[in-house]
């Protein structure tokens, strides 16, 4: 099975994936992509402020980028 890497840039950082993990395919790995942003986000968004923006990009074996995407935080006060 081959294995993917999953780069997560916070807009500070860049934490680089040394280990990777074994997927099916191309396509599980954006599968996971997908569900990685949600979980970073539920743990870093209420200790990091209102406004925040992770991105993962997925690399294959070779380290050539095959996927990204974004998710992104704000909240306003109201009052």
């Amino acid at each position: 099975m081959p294995r993917y890497y999953f780069d997560i840039h916070d807009g500070a950082e860049v934490q680089r994936d040394a280990h990777g993990i074994e997927c099916a395919s191309a396509a599980a790995a954006t599968v996971e992509a997908k569900r990685v942003l949600p979980a970073i986000a539920a743990d870093e968004v209420p200790r990091d402020g209102d406004h925040r923006n992770y991105t993962v990009v997925v690399r294959d074996t070779l380290g050539a980028p095959l996927y990204t995407a974004s998710l992104s935080f704000v909240g306003t006060w109201l009052t």
